[in-house]
């Protein structure tokens, strides 16, 4: 069973992710799974009545607009890095949490590495599953490389200076 890091711990992932050509026969009963934007697109009534937890996971050239009006129906929003280079995700990550509200798990996938895991928080992800040829413990130190951030974000809406102002430290 795979791990992901969520609450600055290394858990066991209760998730099932489908392959991206998954269809609606490929899910097991009575568990809780991140279904791909097509098999949601083709199925969304039927994933809808079926009993377990449902996820949706978007690729990098899926845009969060095309699940916007759905967000209610999902306890878990992945999205993937296909290429550690590829940071189209940042950016989603960054709408669901500030323009769509998203109050559930923002979850990266794909090729997810510890130097990647500090900004990834400030955009708005909470969780985590590093690529399975890394080491998710030695990836969860990542979250604590700097210990202040001066820019606002999704995690902290207020930047540096205003913070030390409210302190009194300003």
């Amino acid at each position: 069973m795979q791990s992901v890091i969520k609450n600055g711990q290394v858990l066991a992932d209760d998730w099932l992710l489908l392959a991206k050509e998954a269809q609606l026969a490929d899910l097991p009963e009575n568990t809780d799974c991140i279904v791909p934007l097509a098999l949601w697109q083709a199925e969304r009534e039927a994933l809808k009545r079926r009993p377990g937890a449902l996820a949706i996971w978007l690729d990098a050239d899926e845009e969060v607009e095309a699940i916007a009006a759905d967000l209610p129906n999902f306890a878990l929003i992945a999205l993937n890095f296909p290429a550690f280079t590829d940071g189209r995700a940042y950016s989603s990550a960054a709408l669901l949490r500030q323009r769509y509200g998203f109050k559930g798990e923002i979850r990266a996938i794909g090729d997810v590495l510890r130097d990647q895991l500090f900004a990834m928080r400030r955009c708005g992800f909470d969780a985590f599953a590093i690529r399975a040829d890394k080491d998710p413990h030695d990836a969860l130190k990542g979250l604590a490389d700097f210990s202040e951030s001066y820019q606002s974000a999704a995690e902290q809406p207020l930047p540096l200076f205003r913070r030390r102002a409210l302190s009194g430290r300003g």
